[in-house]
């Protein structure tokens, strides 16, 4: 069993500490520590956090394999300092049977880069008008915990009020993409000052809204969980703060280019910043800050959404909706909340590794850096700063919106268990 020292790494921010990683597991951590025949990682001034997990990802495969593939998006999610992403299910086919859930799944095992939970549509097709398998899923080999119709939202109250009270049985959680299809037909970006300059079709905050109070009240009333996707207005945050206070059960999400980017930048009509949610307002912005920093909103997720060249460089109106993140998130999340003081380096582990493996059950993962904990880490060079160059990408897509963007920080080294899979910045 090999076995890695990581000498002088600041664990979660605070002051520097040697680390040995013996097989699969941390075997020690302290003060000059030593082991013979170690690897030895030179650390001093960077931060080690636990491995991050994403529990919003798209891996495209299978059926979209020009856009991504469980092997390049593992590898993508390696490169951003990941250990265990959960891939949403609107794939094609479409993740609604046990069968297409083991298929991801195996898929990432045979990987190596990440572990891939898969996430199981709540829908038969993402139709939104029978329930899948959800219990067949939840038993296959993926053991799947997860639901989402996300790309659709569960539109349907009655379908979603059963979703829940069937996830309840073995503690699932169903995590809803909260689009209201009415009020959204035709939409192209945030429903406002900059849409009605441009004559754009309009994606009112409401229609994210209504559907997260009408699911916090059915979650409320069938005593289960819900997990909101991409929250991204401050009509969202207060509905979310609100049901917290009543003790519902639920959960939420931020996405780092909500946290950072404005609809100000669609006056570009580049499609790289077309997403679904839109990109929203400066006020809005600032509200997902302080809701991610005071915990109104749980966690970080990238909703990594690859797409080929061809779906990008096109006319607005015709191009499709997503951008690519797991390379960029934690940078991102450096520059709009940690080198703004809104948290520290234990608060990110929290929000990008503890509580999404809480919510997703990730058994394994975001886990204490300390002795006898799996070895699922990753160390960030937070002084770096440089420009965002997708023709490194370790994607198979290259829509950033950060393009030549200077950020913060890079990952230089992730473990998965112990093992490798990025040292120095470069893949192994």
């Amino acid at each position: 069993m090999s076995k890695t020292l990581i000498r002088g790494a600041k664990v979660l921010g605070g002051e520097p500490q040697d680390v040995l990683i013996d097989g699969t597991v941390v075997e020690a951590v302290g003060q000059d520590l030593s082991a013979e025949g170690a690897e030895v990682i030179e650390a001093g001034g960077k931060v080690l956090l636990p491995g991050l997990v994403d529990l919003h990802t798209h891996l495209r495969e299978p059926g979209r394999e020009d856009s991504e593939t469980v092997l390049t998006g593992t590898r993508a999610a390696a490169s951003g300092g990941y250990t265990n992403v959960f891939a949403m299910a609107n794939t094609f086919p479409v993740a609604d049977t046990a069968g297409v859930v083991e298929q991801v799944w195996r898929l990432g095992q045979e990987s190596g880069y990440c572990d891939v939970q898969p996430i199981g549509a709540v829908t038969v097709g993402l139709e939104g008008a029978k329930l899948a398998e959800l219990g067949a899923m939840h038993e296959s080999a993926a053991g799947v915990t997860v639901f989402s119709d996300d790309g659709k939202c569960v539109h349907d109250a009655v379908i979603m009020r059963r979703a829940l009270e069937y996830v309840k049985a073995f503690g699932g959680v169903v995590a809803q993409h909260a689009q209201e299809p009415r009020l959204t037909e035709g939409a192209q970006m945030n429903e406002g000052v900059v849409s009605a300059e441009l004559g754009l079709g309009g994606w009112p905050a409401v229609a994210e809204e209504s559907i997260i109070a009408r699911d916090v009240l059915l979650a409320e009333h069938v005593g289960s969980r819900v997990h909101i996707c991409h929250l991204s207005t401050a009509g969202s945050v207060e509905i979310v703060r609100w049901a917290k206070s009543r003790g519902i059960d639920v959960t939420a999400e931020v996405t780092p280019h909500h946290l950072l980017l404005t609809d100000e930048l669609v006056r570009s009509y580049d499609p790289v910043y077309k997403v679904n949610p839109p990109l929203r307002t400066e006020r809005d912005v600032m509200a997902l800050r302080e809701a991610l920093a005071d915990g109104t909103i749980d966690i970080v997720a990238t909703d990594h959404a690859p797409h080929p060249h061809e779906d990008k460089d096109c006319e607005w109106a015709a191009a499709a909706m997503g951008m690519v993140g797991l390379e960029t998130a934690l940078s991102v999340v450096q520059e709009t909340m940690v080198d703004t003081g809104l948290l520290d380096w234990a608060g990110v582990a929290d929000r990008m590794s503890v509580k999404p493996a809480q919510i997703g059950q990730a058994t394994g993962h975001g886990r204490p850096v300390s002795a006898g904990e799996p070895a699922n880490l990753t160390l960030v060079d937070t002084a770096y700063r440089g420009r965002v160059d997708p023709a490194g990408f370790a994607s198979r897509s290259r829509n950033t919106p950060y393009e030549g963007r200077e950020l913060p920080g890079r990952v230089t080294h992730t473990w998965l268990r112990g093992k490798a899979t990025l040292v120095d910045g470069k893949l192994t």
